[in-house]
């Protein structure tokens, strides 16, 4: 699905003082879809259809500061208030347990909210991301981002070096029509302009480590990791761990994937997480 149609399948709605994109897609039992850094719920279009094939009423949304949602420029963005309009949204749409999919940022968002309410979370499944701070590789680009010159590297960043270095965190190679959606989201209303800030998350991570650690390792529901194992930043080294770490969880791991197995090999996600969710 490109990404006018997806946003035309969506709506903003106003939660907590912001303006988020939010989408539902078919019926049947809950399923949260929760995308990473930098870029957008569009990230999942090819992963929702065959979700919804399978039984789910599939819920997306952009993140604060991400896609079609608000960017306030001068705002202070963390994990826990991410986490804390995933669950407006679940207010918003009478979502009571629902189970959980998360990548990259989108990890930390969870485990946030498997802290907070483990409970209400029926299954989860993890892709690549930084589920260990002491293990987060950032590539030289978010390195410079996260730096007294990341403002000045945001308003330098254009399409070309964008998809450069997108292009080395990926295993496998994505069309450039895919890469120019995804820099087309990020740069709504100047957002890639935010991308200092938004690095937080960086910081968040190592704060909370302990906190995270514990949700991640002691969560009781059935637990699945799709991992792309080329990844740089959070690949096979964290794979190595979790699989130590989290014995009981299940692994779908995707040869010659990278930093985005549900765009870089989106059949293969899409029926791992669909077997996956049908339990």
């Amino acid at each position: 699905m490109n990404l006018a149609d997806w946003i035309a399948g969506g709506t903003r709605v106003e939660l907590d003082g912001h303006r988020l994109f939010v989408r539902q897609d078919g019926t049947g039992s809950p399923v949260t879809l929760v995308h990473g850094f930098p870029t957008s719920s569009h990230d999942w279009a090819r992963t929702v259809p065959r979700l919804v094939a399978a039984g789910c009423r599939v819920t997306t949304l952009d993140l604060l500061g991400f896609g079609q949602s608000d960017k306030p420029l001068r705002h202070r963005y963390s994990i826990h208030e991410q986490a804390g309009l995933v669950e407006a949204v679940w207010r918003h749409l009478g979502t009571g347990e629902t189970a959980l999919v998360a990548h990259d940022y989108g990890v930390s968002v969870a485990q946030e909210l498997l802290a907070r309410d483990p409970g209400r979370i029926t299954r989860t499944a993890l892709l690549n991301g930084g589920l260990y701070a002491d293990l987060h590789r950032p590539i030289l680009a978010q390195r410079l981002l996260h730096s007294r010159v990341g403002p000045l590297v945001a308003r330098l960043t254009d399409e070309k070096r964008f998809t450069a270095n997108l292009r080395g965190v990926l295993g496998r190679p994505v069309p450039d029509t895919d890469l120019h959606a995804m820099w087309t989201s990020v740069t709504r209303e100047n957002g890639q302009r935010l991308a200092p800030r938004l690095l937080h998350y960086i910081d968040d991570r190592r704060v909370h480590f302990h906190r995270w650690t514990h949700s991640l390792e002691h969560y009781e529901g059935p637990l699945l990791f799709v991992w792309g194992p080329e990844d740089p930043v959070s690949g096979a080294h964290v794979l190595r761990r979790l699989r130590e770490r989290c014995p009981r969880a299940c692994f779908a791991e995707l040869p010659g994937v990278g930093h985005y197995p549900q765009v870089e090999a989106p059949e293969e996600t899409a029926r791992a997480l669909a077997a996956f969710l049908a339990g």
